[in-house]
């Protein structure tokens, strides 16, 4: 099965920043090798992913004994999804270019699937910009998985039959003549 994901890259940076956010009450500059520590993420790895992520705007360093990093903006103002595209490049859900302008394609069918390749983007992006960091703190904090503010609804389509009790046994074994009564999908019925 193909699955679209996060790098290990994005998840760190997105760790070292909940790390950098879970202090952030401390005012102060926090070590590389703090942030490793509390993270379990290899330090040499986590210099470079601070410099990306110092590059984006996204954490401030300090240099010299007492430095470190912190955050350039408030948790509340940074989000999933910047964490990820600021280390990772764009979020998109694969290389396939632009749809074609005026309907002109090269092949058959490919607007169709670029535009499609184009609007999982985007879902991909909405999603991961509707987490914050001080929401992700919030449920740290709570010890509770995070839950997206954005709703997504996907419609529940059953192929199978709804299913039917069976008729009621009558003390002789045979069948009462009480029609089947349906049951309802999740129901639980118990047999003596």
């Amino acid at each position: 099965m193909a699955v679209v994901k996060v790098s290990t890259r994005g998840d760190y940076a997105s760790r070292a920043l909940l790390s950098l956010a879970l202090h952030d009450g401390e005012r102060k500059p926090t070590s590389v090798r703090d942030i490793a520590e509390r993270t379990g993420l290899p330090q040499p790895y986590l210099e470079q992913i601070l410099l990306a992520l110092k590059g984006a705007g996204l954490v401030r360093s300090k240099r010299g004994v007492g430095g470190g990093y912190v955050l350039a903006r408030s948790p509340a103002a940074i989000t999933l999804g910047q964490i990820v595209s600021s280390v990772e490049g764009p979020i998109v859900a694969g290389d396939f270019g632009e749809p074609h302008q005026n309907g002109a394609c090269d092949h058959e069918g490919q607007c169709v699937l670029l535009a499609v390749w184009a609007d999982v983007g985007e879902h991909m992006r909405v999603h991961l910009d509707s987490f914050t960091l001080a929401d992700m703190v919030t449920q740290a904090q709570a010890n509770t998985v995070p839950v997206s503010p954005m709703v997504l609804q996907v419609p529940v389509v059953s192929a199978a039959p709804p299913v039917s009790a069976a008729p009621p046994v009558s003390a002789g074994g045979g069948s009462t003549s009480t029609p089947a009564q349906p049951v309802s999908a999740g129901a639980v019925t118990e047999r003596a």
